[in-house]
C-alpha cells in the first residue's frame, strides 16, 4: 500500500506546485529551550486559503473529469476545508457549494463565501453537514470532494510530509480531525525514512482515532465542544483508519487548556498566529504529552484561521490563568482615600490597572465598609506577594481570586 500512495504523494506534488506554496520550516530557540529537544515547525498557517487543505483540494479537483468539473463541486467542512475547496474552484473556474456546521466560526464562513461559493449552513456537526451534502449530490448531480475520505485528498496533503521530510526531523507531529493529513504525512516521511517517528494529536473532546486505533477497529465517538474545532470528527473513514493505524507509531490527546497556552506562546515567541486545531502539535510538545528530549522534532502547524473574538479570549484567558493579569479582592472602610491607598500599592509593583468594582451590599461586607475588586496586568509573578503582604501590614484584607 506504501508504495502506492507515496508515488501518488509524488505525482501530486509535481500538479499542485503551480498553485501552492512550498511553506517554510521555523527554528524556534524558545520552544527548543522548553522541550530540551531541537523544536521546528512547518508552517502551514502561511498556506494559501491559511491553511493545508488547499493541497488535498486542488489534487481532487485537477484529476477531475471535464463533465464533472461542469457540474461543480460540493464539500463539508468546518472552515479549511471549505476554505481549501472554494478557492481550487474558484482559481480553476468550477462552481462550488459547501456545507458548514452552524457552529462554523464567522470568519471562515466568511471567508469561503469570499472565495466564490455558495455556502450552506446545517447542522452541529460535520457528520449532520454530510447529510445534507448528499441531499444536494442527488438533486445537483455534484461530485463530492470529501475532506479526507479520498485517495487524492490524502496524497495532496501527503505532500506536506515531502517538504518536512527535506528537515530529515527524528519526531514529526500532526493533528487529527479525519486523519487525511496524518495518513498524507505520514506515508511520505516513512517511506522516505521508515525510522522518522510519527505522533498524531487529537482533542479530548474528540478521540476517534485514538480509540480506534487502540481497540483495533474503526469507531465512532460522538464530539464534545472543543475550542479546537477544525479536529472535531465523528468517525474516520476506513482508508484514513488503515493508513494510520499501520504507520502512525502513537496518537495523544490535548485538552484546551494545553492548546490555549501554545496559542499563546506561538503569539509571543514566535510572533505566529495559529488557530486552536494547528496549535495542537506543539500543545502536545509543550505539554509533555510527547517526549523529544534531545531529538529533533517537527511540530506541523496546520492552519491560522482562527477566529479574532475567540482569539481575544484565549488571550484573555490564559493571561489571567497564568497570574499575569490578577483580580484582587480588599475590604476596606468606606471612607475617601482608601480606594487610592490600595491602587498605590498596585502602582509600587508596576501594576496596571484593568478594572476596578466596588460592592458595598454583600452580606460579608459590614457596615461602613466595602468591598472593592482589582484587576491588574502585573509585571513580575513575584511582586504578588510583596503586593499582599504590603496590604496585610496595614491592616488590609486582601485576597487573590483564582
Amino acid at each position: 500500500m506504501m508504495r502506492k500512495i507515496l508515488d501518488d504523494i509524488f505525482r501530486a506534488r509535481e500538479r499542485i506546485s503551480p498553485y501552492i506554496h512550498e511553506t517554510p520550516v521555523d527554528y524556534s530557540t524558545t520552544f527548543s529551550r522548553m522541550t530540551q529537544s531541537e523544536v521546528y515547525l512547518k508552517l502551514e498557517n502561511l498556506q494559501k486559503t491559511g491553511s493545508f487543505k488547499v493541497r488535498g483540494a486542488f489534487n481532487k479537483i485537477l484529476e477531475m473529469k471535464e463533465e464533472e468539473r461542469k457540474r461543480g463541486v460540493i464539500a463539508v467542512s468546518a472552515g479549511n476545508h471549505a476554505q481549501g475547496v472554494a478557492y481550487a474552484a474558484m482559481t480553476l473556474g468550477i462552481k462550488s457549494t459547501i456545507v458548514m456546521p452552524e457552529t462554523a466560526p464567522i470568519s471562515k464562513y466568511k471567508a469561503t463565501k469570499g472565495y466564490g461559493a455558495e455556502v450552506i449552513l446545517y447542522g452541529k456537526f460535520i457528520h449532520e453537514s454530510m447529510k445534507k451534502a448528499e441531499e444536494l449530490i442527488r438533486e445537483r448531480n455534484l461530485t463530492l470532494v470529501h475532506p479526507y475520505d479520498d485517495p487524492l485528498i490524502i496524497a495532496g496533503q501527503g505532500t506536506a510530509g515531502l517538504e518536512m521530510a527535506k528537515e530529515k526531523p527524528d519526531v514529526v507531529i500532526v493533528p487529527i480531525g479525519g486523519g487525511g493529513l496524518i495518513s498524507g504525512v505520514s506515508v511520505a516521511l516513512k517511506g522516505i525514512n521508515p525510522n522518522t517517528k510519527v505522533i498524531g494529536v487529537q482533542s479530548f473532546a474528540s478521540p476517534s482515532l485514538k480509540i480506534s486505533k487502540e481497540l483495533g477497529r474503526l469507531t465512532d465517538i460522538e464530539p464534545s465542544y472543543s475550542i479546537a474545532d477544525g479536529i472535531l470528527v465523528k468517525s474516520p473513514s476506513s482508508l484514513t483508519f488503515e493508513i494510520v493505524s499501520e504507520y502512525v507509531d502513537d496518537i495523544v490527546l490535548v485538552d484546551d487548556d494545553e492548546i490555549a497556552w501554545a496559542m499563546m506562546m506561538l503569539l509571543e515567541r514566535s510572533k505566529t498566529v495559529v488557530e486552536p486545531a494547528g496549535a495542537a502539535p506543539l500543545a502536545a510538545l509543550l505539554s509533555g504529552k510527547v517526549e523529544a528530549r534531545g531529538k529533533k522534532v517537527m511540530a506541523l502547524l496546520s492552519g491560522g484561521n482562527v477566529d479574532l473574538s475567540l482569539l481575544a479570549r484565549i488571550i484573555d484567558k490564559t493571561l489571567y490563568k497564568t497570574k499575569r493579569i490578577v483580580k484582587a479582592r480588599v475590604i476596606v472602610p468606606d471612607k475617601p482615600g482608601y480606594l487610592n491607598k490600595v491602587l498605590n500599592h498596585v502602582a509600587q509593583i508596576r501594576g496596571n490597572i484593568i478594572d476596578v468594582v466596588h460592592d458595598r451590599v454583600s452580606s460579608d461586607v459590614l457596615p461602613g465598609y466595602t468591598k472593592i475588586y482589582v484587576m491588574f496586568e502585573v509585571a513580575e509573578q513575584e511582586d504578588l506577594g510583596k503586593f499582599i503582604v504590603s496590604l496585610q501590614n496595614e491592616n488590609i484584607e486582601v485576597k487573590l481570586i483564582e
